[in-house]
């Protein structure tokens, strides 16, 4: 019997999974926890950290009640049955496998901070995306312990999309929980299986063994993100030929065997997992010596950099071979819609490219202008931040729309068409906006793998 869980870390992962438990298992005493006192003060304020639709409802409905947010590591670590690990696993920018393998420091000092504070045996759950066989290097430092305490380690790696993160916990496609083959292990299996089950149809909870579990997620996120690779790709070719990739796409896509999912040509993908993801996947198959494999999955990424590099580019081409002096506006800098999440955004190397062409950058976001203000710290003096989208496009020679917010599509575009200078310009990276209703109005729109509509 279980009655306290505990999640390490206060990020996107851990407190919407853990406020949906909090909401599902009303027994369970959830707690998150984490050293960062400003993350933590804001999950018990008005205001979260993080903007995810639905999530407010969760977390209001259940805080004070079986859901707790705290900085005492130390005594929830002792009341804990289940451990959630849930910490930032970036990848590494110093050292042996620095730019593609992970960063597990912040693990391991998480895992020696159970050791500190744990009295009694614990379940530990691996929730942050980590490489293949992590958890046997977690064993081993938690089991090096000299209370004579046991510790099982399990992976369930998440599979949640930012921007619909709630609707996928409470309905998931699938749970992935992965033990040793021990009884010990298929014990903890079962144990953590237990609290999804309480929503969760238990066809749709999937067990197997830890290095399976670990390695699906990476593998996961590999194909999705090859997939926008290989349609993004296929974008290029569709431009030189003039063909549309939207409809080659939907054509496509409607062949069962490949389906219409992630073939959304765009300027490219970004988040927190996909790149991170296929880094260390390439890091793996080096270091087991399969140059050939990774190589493969390098290119992935390689295509993805190529895309956003392409759309400023294209831009340049299109505006006379210069963006010198001239305002861009840029709509969107959260790496998809319903998120203010900019983690490896396309948004960022768009911007770094325009200001190392001379252009003023104008920037606007829903969601995402505190982090839009960090990325580019080092250049804020240089741009533009705008909490209104009429003040980052007036005056613009160009925008350029990098997210697709159902906010952009609702601009009044003869408004903005007024507010522009002329030629005006619309790159839209996400091939969102009604393109012949923008050509109409004056503008000269160029898509991603579509013919542009312009007035030359």
């Amino acid at each position: 019997m279980i009655k306290n869980i505990v999640c390490i870390g206060a990020g996107y992962v851990g407190s919407p999974t853990m406020a949906v438990i909090a909401d599902k298992c009303s027994e369970f005493k959830v707690t998150v926890v984490d050293i960062n006192e400003q993350r933590i003060a804001a999950w018990n304020s008005d205001k979260l950290p993080i903007y995810e639709p639905g999530l407010d409802d969760v977390v209001f409905r259940n805080r004070g009640k079986n859901l707790f947010y705290s900085t005492n590591i130390p005594d929830a670590i002792r009341e804990a049955d289940v451990i959630f690990i849930s910490v930032n696993t970036p990848t590494k920018t110093f050292g042996t496998g620095a730019g593609r393998a992970a960063d597990l420091q912040y693990l391991e000092k998480t895992a020696r901070s159970i050791i500190e504070y744990a009295d009694s045996d614990k379940i530990v759950v691996e929730k942050s995306t980590l490489p293949v066989r992590t958890a046997q290097a977690v064993s081993r430092v938690l089991n090096s312990n000299t209370k004579g305490l046991h510790f099982q380690i399990v992976s369930n790696p998440e599979f949640m999309a930012e921007g619909t993160a709630v609707n996928d916990l409470q309905k998931p496609d699938r749970v992935l929980i992965g033990g040793l083959e021990t009884p010990e292990g298929r014990n903890a299996v079962e144990t953590v299986a237990g609290i999804y089950r309480h929503w969760v149809p238990g066809e749709r909870i999937i067990t197997t063994n830890l290095w399976s579990s670990e390695l699906t997620k990476l593998v996961s996120n590999a194909l999705l993100a090859q997939r926008v690779s290989s349609i993004n790709s296929i974008s290029a070719l569709c431009e030189k030929t003039e063909a549309n990739v939207d409809e080659v796409a939907r054509a496509a896509g409607f062949d069962s065997r490949i389906g219409s999912k992630f073939l959304k040509a765009s300027i490219g993908f970004g988040g927190s997992c996909f790149k991170k993801d296929i880094l260390n996947l390439v890091y793996l198959c080096g270091y087991y010596g399969l140059p050939e494999v990774a190589s493969y999955w390098e290119q992935v990424v390689a295509m993805n950099d190529y895309q956003a590099s392409r759309f400023v580019g294209n831009m340049l081409s299109a505006m006379f071979n210069t963006v010198a002096d001239k305002k861009i506006a840029v709509l969107g800098f959260a790496f998809k819609a319903d998120t203010g999440d900019t983690r490896e955004s396309p948004a960022i190397a768009v911007s770094r490219m325009l200001l190392a062409e001379r252009a003023r950058v104008a920037i606007h976001d829903p969601k995402a202008m505190v982090n839009a203000r960090h990325d580019l710290a080092d250049v804020e003096n240089d741009v533009l931040f705008c909490e209104d989208p009429y003040e980052a496009i007036k005056g613009a020679h160009a925008i350029a729309l990098l997210t697709d917010w159902k906010s952009f599509r609702e601009l009044d575009f003869k408004r903005v068409f007024e507010m522009m200078e002329k030629p005006a310009f619309i790159f839209d990276g996400r091939n969102y906006l009604d393109h012949d209703m923008l050509y109409k109005l004056g503008f000269n729109v160029y898509g991603i793998g579509r013919k542009p509509l312009t007035h030359f």
